[in-house]
């Protein structure tokens, strides 16, 4: 049977602790890698932030989901795409510096001045990490027919590799041809919310292919994440961990 994690609750893998921030109530995963500890604390939606050897990575920071003046400055900051719920232009100056390296599709590099664009497929070693941006569309879910929410070419996932972890957090996108061919993901983001991304069912069949070790839905709206539990029940080395992604 799979190991199934909910965030109230404190857990072990690879070394891994769940951790309440006081100030705000925000829940942070900790997870042991060969070369110090990573540190991921959820912030809502699609909105996260990650803490390695000192330095903080922000993506997808969005206002509606963090108070960013109680937050960290960001070394590096991810952007998905240009939807609203994934780019805030005030979140992102609340936790820029003169420092900051911010990472953006090219549709994001119209209103984000100074921006490092990765087109999908592109991979580049940014503020000492190594960023993999994945394509993120839609293949089935479509605004009218042949315009899809999310067309190809246009977003990006992205893989960051923190020393011996490879992070996958997937953006805006169903379970496609790319993201299923990818391989040694120690710990994925899967959105799951109709009809702007993917179904329990299409994340159950992405991790099934590419077998992230720590498997986290987010962007899951109000999207039953027992379901996706019990798709991937029977999987033992794919994690389910269930955090306040909404």
């Amino acid at each position: 049977m799979g190991k199934i994690f909910i965030s109230c609750v404190c857990c072990i893998f690879f070394c891994t602790g769940v951790t309440m921030a006081a100030e705000n109530n925000l829940v942070t995963d900790k997870i042991k890698t060969g070369q110090g500890e990573l540190a991921i604390t959820f912030l809502g939606h699609a909105t996260l932030m990650v803490s390695y050897e000192g330095k903080i990575i922000h993506i997808d920071p969005v206002s509606q989901y963090a108070d960013y003046s109680n937050l960290p400055k960001a070394d590096l900051i991810l952007v998905t795409h240009e939807h609203g719920d994934h780019l805030d232009l005030k979140a992102i100056e609340a936790i820029k510096t003169d420092k900051t390296m911010v990472v953006v599709t090219e549709n994001v590099a119209q209103q984000v001045k100074g921006g490092i664009v990765l087109k999908n497929g592109d991979e580049k070693t940014i503020q000492g990490f190594q960023i993999a941006a994945v394509p993120a569309y839609n293949l089935v879910n479509m605004r009218s027919p042949g315009v899809p929410y999310h067309a190809k070419g246009v977003g990006n996932g992205y893989i960051i590799t923190c020393g011996d972890k490879r992070v996958y957090i997937a953006g805006d996108t169903e379970n496609t041809p790319e993201m299923k061919s990818l391989r040694q993901i120690d710990i994925a983001f899967l959105p799951m919310n109709l009809p702007y991304t993917m179904t329990p069912e299409m994340v159950s069949d992405a991790a099934k292919a590419f077998r992230p070790k720590i498997l986290y839905p987010y962007h899951y709206g109000n999207t039953n994440t027992q379901k996706l539990i019990d798709l991937l029940r029977d999987e033992k080395d794919i994690e389910v961990r269930i955090r306040k992604m909404m």
